[in-house]
């Protein structure tokens, strides 16, 4: 996933597509957002037909994908003219991780065109390596900009409009927190955060309509954008935020202490909405709603990455996310259980059970074939094909066979902080290994915005319930058999973001790893926390 950090897909260009910048200018702001909601709206007829035939949608697209590129370098690899069945193009085609498919991708960086989609590629998405890889560079070709990312975020609009009649989104601008990374022209290609390429595609009077500039927006240093957006936002009317939880927090509360305001309503009464994705929203929650304090507020999730724009929260009361099935992307899932090993099978869609954890692989019309995402999801609902993110494949604590995934440790964290009235800002663990007689255990670095009383009850809390959670963990904590209790930090103020800091990864794509098999990240945070 990495880069969900972006939802830029917002009001201007969706609002008045055959308008000139000029002319919307003069339009009064209620016709702008009558214009924009009645056209947005029309576009739930869109959704009907994959949430009717989900799985007959699913199917066609995958041979819509496979004929477009027959022809290309990896169509003839693998035969795509003669696959008519999902079962044949399952036996042809291996699962990819990025490693697999990186000397293609550069091939295609350097300007060559038709090795795995049809059309030239121009752009890629360079994300944080969580691979093998320092950085990845996700090919971007003009169809999943046009039928993946835009579409779905013009779709994710109408169902916002839909659920919320009384929403004025459109009467004021949306404050959007992208990544800070810029476009750079590299051998006939240009590479960059998402969230670059997309305000690079939009028309130039989307401006228009969000908030910063385009020109702040892209803005390379972090500590030098951070008072920009501020001076550009602080007196316009914004009726809605974009961005990752993490670095959105940090700018509203930049925003109250430069306004000296409390609320964040205070500064922006027209607020309605916020847009969030890329990491769990619930070690926030408690933070936003003392900032924004209104019971009627909406926070509406959403699981776009760099490979594409995946899920969508479809209901207010619900943080369920409604699974996109016609927007240029084929989905297969490999159970967790069974994944990594030498039995690892991909399912299609239809096979799909409630419960199960998952890991994520995608074939997209941006030419990726069977590759594997990284995310892991969980069904809820199978009618319509509703999801949760889980955490990533290789972003979890398995070294005793406990299968700690980041939904527990958020869970777990959750009800330790409200049963103590903890607020948390950031957190990540890793394992204590065996040593000689020495059992293993979790060590975890925490920084509280306000701490427990006790970390003792903390702990042990924390302990207790990622055990009624997890099976696993429970039978490797019974007794003290396998691990020990937990070991928990507490991390100075700051700690984290000078983290980031010290690694260059200030700003809206980065995020914290939350677990880890290895102890490096806990032994650079723990070196910074005590010297």
């Amino acid at each position: 996933m990495q880069a969900w950090d972006k939802i830029l897909i917002l009001t201007g260009p969706l609002a008045l597509p055959n308008s000139s910048f000029k002319d919307s200018r003069k339009m009064p702001i209620p016709l702008v957002h009558s214009i924009a909601s009645w056209f947005l709206k029309k576009r739930i007829h869109h959704m009907e037909l994959f949430l009717k035939y989900p799985n007959e949608v699913q199917m066609e697209l995958l041979h819509q994908l496979i004929s477009r590129a027959k022809s290309t370098e990896v169509g003839q690899k693998y035969g795509f003219a003669d696959i008519k069945t999902y079962e044949a193009f399952a036996q042809r085609v291996p699962i990819q991780r990025y490693e697999d498919l990186q000397e293609v991708i550069e091939r295609s960086r350097r300007g060559e065109n038709n090795i795995f989609w049809p059309t030239p590629i121009k752009w890629f998405a360079k994300s944080s390596g969580t691979t093998g890889a320092k950085s990845k560079f996700i090919p971007v070709s003009q169809e999943s900009l046009e039928d993946c990312h835009f579409a779905a975020g013009k779709d994710m609009l109408c169902l916002y409009l839909n659920n919320n009649p009384d929403s004025q989104l459109f009467s004021g601008k949306s404050l959007r927190l992208g990544g800070s990374k810029q476009l750079y022209k590299d051998k006939g290609t240009q590479y960059g955060d998402l969230s670059a390429i997309l305000i690079d595609n939009m028309p130039f009077w989307a401006e228009y309509s969000s908030t910063p500039s385009n020109e702040v927006s892209l803005m390379s240093n972090w500590e030098e954008k951070m008072p920009a957006i501020i001076k550009e936002t602080a007196k316009a009317n914004v009726t809605s935020l974009a961005g990752v939880p993490s670095w959105m927090l940090v700018l509203l509360n930049n925003v109250l202490e430069m306004s000296g305001r409390e609320s964040i309503l205070e500064v922006w009464p027209n607020l309605e909405a916020y847009f969030h994705g890329g990491v769990s929203f619930a070690p926030y929650s408690k933070q936003y709603s003392k900032i924004i304090p209104n019971p009627e507020f909406r926070y509406i999730e959403v699981y776009n990455a760099s490979e594409g724009f995946i899920a969508v929260q479809d209901r207010n009361d619900s943080k369920d996310l409604l699974l996109l099935l016609d927007y240029g992307i084929f989905y297969e899932f490999i159970p967790m259980d069974a994944f990594g090993t030498p039995t690892q099978q991909a399912i299609p869609l239809s096979e799909v059970e409630l419960g199960i954890n998952y890991a994520i692989i995608i074939t997209t019309n941006a030419g990726l074939w069977r590759y594997q995402i990284g995310d892991t999801v969980r069904f809820t609902s199978t009618d319509p094909y509703r999801i949760r993110i889980t955490g990533r494949t290789k972003h979890h604590i398995n070294v005793f066979g406990e299968e700690l995934i980041i939904e527990n440790a958020e869970e777990g964290l959750k009800y330790a902080s409200e049963a103590t009235g903890a607020e948390i800002v950031e957190f990540t663990a890793g394992p204590v290994f065996m040593e000689d007689k020495e059992k293993g255990s979790h060590e975890w670095m925490i920084e509280f915005k306000k701490p427990p009383a006790d970390m003792e009850t903390f702990t042990r809390l924390l302990d207790e319930n990622l055990q009624k959670i997890n099976s696993d963990y429970e039978a490797k904590r019974f007794n003290n058999m396998t691990l020990n209790p937990p070991k928990v930090h507490q991390a100075r103020p700051n700690l984290f973001y000078d983290w980031l800091k010290n690694n260059g990864k200030l700003g809206g794509q980065h995020k914290i790893p939350r677990l880890s098999n290895e102890r490096n990240y806990i032994e650079e945070l723990l070196q910074m926390n005590y010297s």
